[in-house]
């Protein structure tokens, strides 16, 4: 059966009224007959709980090696610190976030559900929406940043092939606008071949990761080496001094730190949606020892060639792709190294989006958008959004301007991350209804869905941060104390800590007895046994079994397989209804 194609009358209803892009009402195991949701949202069932500790270490091995990670590593040597105090940054600052990742990998792990659920008992039914926006949002910023690192890959490569396309007129002005006409064109070129990708299960791109896995570190190490050679070996370069000083030399430590722990607050929220799949809590606590590791061995390649650039050049080079961008003056052997180095960097940057963004994003603009967003569609919006809305290329024009983007968003997602772990370790003593936390009037309810000391403690831990972020956004207009200043350079351990603390004392003050439960009830067996009263089919797959008994003959085996595909993972056409390829 071929695949279904709308006709003129369906594309005109579409440009003409929003009904038209709805999708089909999913039933869910769990969530009320009146709740609109969508498959994704149920616990995951027993046989799909695959990861295992092999998992873990996998996917932060390709998820780590990446532009993102190199420049966050690189970013401090930039603003005036040695590999002396950023090696130890790295370490303290991925240690940090991975104690908050691994408290709450353990309850996608424990209960099987993504973190938009989770986040409702803490925050309440409909304040947990905040929360969820605030994180795709800064997914997207994330897809967004990737991809004009990834860009400039681009520009190397046909360089590399076409040395004229270095001397394309700028016509967009690089000093104010961040961006070249070259590099716009890259820019567009990477993100035109990198949708297709993001609509493509990370399952069945196993092969581009294992690419990555090995030629990232390949070309990493290479970049490193080159750099140290051409800087006459490590004499001169572990020679250099911190370019501050005193109470300077101080914050600037904290602030870089927090920048570490800011480049992974996104995860420290949403682990749950990847620990969900794993068969136990366990293998998820080696993200504990092994992100520190995996993070400062990336880092410290990035920390030693960076170092190696101010001996070289006079000034730091934190991209490694500049660095790549040198070696094109190197005749033709450089060129061919620039594009195979530049072509390993391209994939990292893809692979990244894929597996840390896209998803991430899609997934929140599902609980968002029910009732016209499915996944399919959601890493659509998220590229454009990500791509283009958010302008990524001037949060990279400067490494202050990164640290500053890196440490802004942390003043939100650390308290998120503190009130979801004190929530259930502290409060909940890992006890939660879980089919409550589908319904809107259940016990996660609190006063009228929100749950209010989810919200003071989330103000109180990010109200003292706003001055700061304000005046890291806008310095020559913005007037704040030096306190206010000194607060917001470890603006994310203030935010996890303080949020727990507040969370916990409000809670033993005025305990939310409603939200409490004796023992924990499961989702999964709940699942289990819907899914056995219905011979052995979930919700969903009963809906689209009865209905193909009602239209039997219309359509083929093959057909009733891609309507499935509806209802999980991806739609396979995310521009009409999965029932129109068999009603029509």
């Amino acid at each position: 059966m071929g695949r279904y194609i709308p006709s003129a009358e369906t594309i005109k209803q579409r440009c003409t009224s929003i009904k038209a892009w709805e999708l089909p009402k999913q039933e869910s195991a769990l969530a009320p007959d009146y709740v609109w949701t969508n498959k994704d949202m149920d616990p995951v069932p027993v046989e799909d709980q695959t990861w295992t500790l092999w998992t873990w270490m996998a996917y932060w091995a390709t998820d780590t090696i990446n532009l993102g990670t190199w420049e966050t590593a690189s970013s401090i040597i930039a603003v005036g610190l040695t590999w002396r105090e950023a090696i130890p940054i790295m370490v303290v600052g991925t240690f940090c976030v991975a104690i908050p990742m691994v408290l709450n990998g353990a309850i996608g792990a424990a209960l099987h559900v993504p973190f938009s659920v989770i986040v409702r008992s803490g925050f309440g039914y409909y304040f947990a929406y905040f929360c969820i926006v605030s994180r795709s949002i800064l997914a997207m910023f994330w897809l967004g940043i990737q991809g004009a690192n990834g860009a400039q890959a681009i520009t190397v490569m046909i360089t590399a092939i076409w040395p004229s396309y270095a001397n394309v007129p700028d016509h967009i002005g690089k000093a104010t606008q961040g961006i070249s006409t070259n590099g716009m064109i890259s820019y567009f070129i990477f993100w035109i071949i990198q949708l297709p990708l993001l609509l493509i299960p990370p399952t069945k791109l196993r092969w581009l990761f294992i690419i990555k896995l090995v030629a990232a570190p390949i070309t990493a190490v290479a970049t490193l080496g080159w750099c140290v050679h051409k800087a006459g070996g490590s004499g001169e370069l572990f020679n250099l001094q911190p370019a501050v000083s005193g109470s300077t030399y101080a914050y600037l430590w904290l602030s870089c730190m927090s920048a570490v722990t800011g480049s992974w607050a996104t995860l420290a929220c949403n682990i749950p949606d990847f620990s969900r799949y794993a068969k136990s809590s366990n293998g998820q606590y080696i993200q504990l020892p092994f992100l520190p590791i995996i993070f400062t061995i990336c880092g410290v390649l990035g920390i030693i060639t960076t170092s190696a650039s101010i001996v070289i050049w006079g000034e730091p080079y934190w991209n490694p792709l500049d660095i790549v961008a040198k070696w094109l003056d190197y005749g033709h052997s450089g060129r061919a190294a620039a594009f195979f180095a530049a072509t390993a960097w391209y994939i990292a940057q893809v692979g990244t989006n894929i597996t840390a963004n896209s998803i991430s994003a899609a997934n929140d603009l599902t609980v968002l958008f029910p009732k016209y967003v499915n996944i399919f569609r959601g890493c659509i919006i998220a590229a454009i959004v990500g791509g283009w809305v958010i302008v990524p290329w001037k949060i990279l024009s400067s490494a202050e301007t990164f640290l500053a983007f890196m440490g802004g968003y942390s003043v939100f997602l650390a308290p998120m991350a503190g009130i979801i772990a004190s929530d259930y370790w502290l409060i909940k003593r890992r006890r939660i209804d879980v089919p409550g936390l589908y319904d809107p009037y259940g016990r996660y309810r609190y006063w009228y869905g929100i749950n209010w000391q989810g919200l003071v403690a989330f103000l109180c831990a990010v109200g003292p941060n706003l001055p700061g972020l304000a005046y890291s956004i806008n310095a020559k207009g913005t007037h704040i104390s030096q306190g206010a200043k000194n607060l917001y350079s470890f603006d994310w351990l203030y935010g996890f800590v303080s949020s727990i603390v507040i969370y916990t004392v409000l809670h033993l003050i005025f305990p939310a007895k409603e939200s409490l439960v004796p023992k924990t009830i499961d989702g999964v067996e709940l699942l289990a046994q819907r899914k056995a009263e219905t011979g052995g089919q979930s919700p969903a797959e009963k809906e689209i079994a009865e209905d193909y008994e009602k239209h039997a003959g219309q359509f083929s085996e093959q057909g009733i397989r891609r309507r499935s595909e509806g209802y999980g993972y991806a739609n396979v056409d995310p521009l009409h209804h999965a029932r129109d390829v068999y009603d029509k």
